[in-house]
């Protein structure tokens, strides 16, 4: 298990304020699961807000984006998330096992 050179704080920061819109993933190099989270939030918010037929479809994908944000954000904080490399995103003194 190695030890990401991407900044923890930063992560979680970033996860907190930006979450729906993927930011963080784009941030520790998760290219492509930054495009999904932000394509569900786009999608979502024009399916709710934009659109009178399909309100409910559209607050059902926003409500999958929230929760998917918030076990992501509480998967950093504990430590157990994974930067694009496979590297663990550590939090100040967390000490990893070794395989």
């Amino acid at each position: 298990m190695r030890r990401s050179k991407k900044k923890y704080t930063v992560a979680v920061s970033l996860s907190g304020v930006f979450g729906l819109l993927g930011i963080h993933h784009f941030y520790l190099g998760r290219w492509f699961h930054g495009l999904i989270d932000l394509s569900m939030t786009i999608s979502g918010y024009y399916l709710a807000f934009l659109r009178e037929d399909t309100i409910l479809i559209g607050f059902l994908i926003l409500g999958v984006d929230i929760i998917h944000t918030f076990v992501v954000t509480i998967l950093l904080l504990v430590g157990n998330y994974k930067d694009g490399d496979g590297d663990y995103i550590t939090y100040p003194g967390q000490i990893l096992k070794q395989n």
